[in-house]
């Protein structure tokens, strides 16, 4: 395979993976009821329905509490997919040093996120977006190792 067309495989993916990492962060800060987004999981894991958690007096104010929770999370989401972005639009992922920088830690995040999502909520869709993360992630990654193998030490 040529070397553009690999260098395209570095650093595409990668970059998909901060655009919808982007994309995610917004939903979960625009959505009004932002929990319901995974909602089977999240009544699983709670052992009740949000119906029947909410209608219980002490919780009036629950819903509340879940927007802010879930906006700072949006936030963070949004951050870390807007830092993937940029790292890789200004550096093109051209080195070895900048792929291997960001895909050992990309990597790193991706098997704890993996993980979590396994043990945690299981019967989330989100386990499917986590596929597809990691897929993209193979992706640049067997490009990346083509490419150090084909450069000049």
């Amino acid at each position: 395979m040529n070397q553009k067309t690999l260098h395209n495989l570095s650093w595409i993916p990668v970059f998909l993976i901060g655009l919808i990492a982007v994309i995610m962060g917004l939903l979960w800060l625009i959505i009004d009821e932002p929990w319901l987004l995974d909602r089977a999981a999240n009544e699983a894991t709670l052992g009740t329905t949000f119906n029947e958690l909410f209608s219980a007096q002490v919780n009036q104010n629950l819903p509340d509490y879940l927007t802010t929770i879930y906006r700072f999370f949006g936030l963070w989401v949004l951050g870390i997919g807007l830092f993937i972005c940029t790292y890789v639009l200004i550096t093109f992922m051209g080195t070895p040093k900048a792929r291997n920088s960001l895909l050992t830690v990309l990597g790193l995040f991706l098997t704890i996120l993996f993980y979590l999502a396994q043990t945690r909520i299981p019967i989330s869709p989100f386990i499917y977006l986590i596929y597809g993360f990691i897929l993209l992630y193979i992706v640049s990654f067997w490009a990346s190792i083509q490419m150090n193998r084909s450069e000049p030490s």
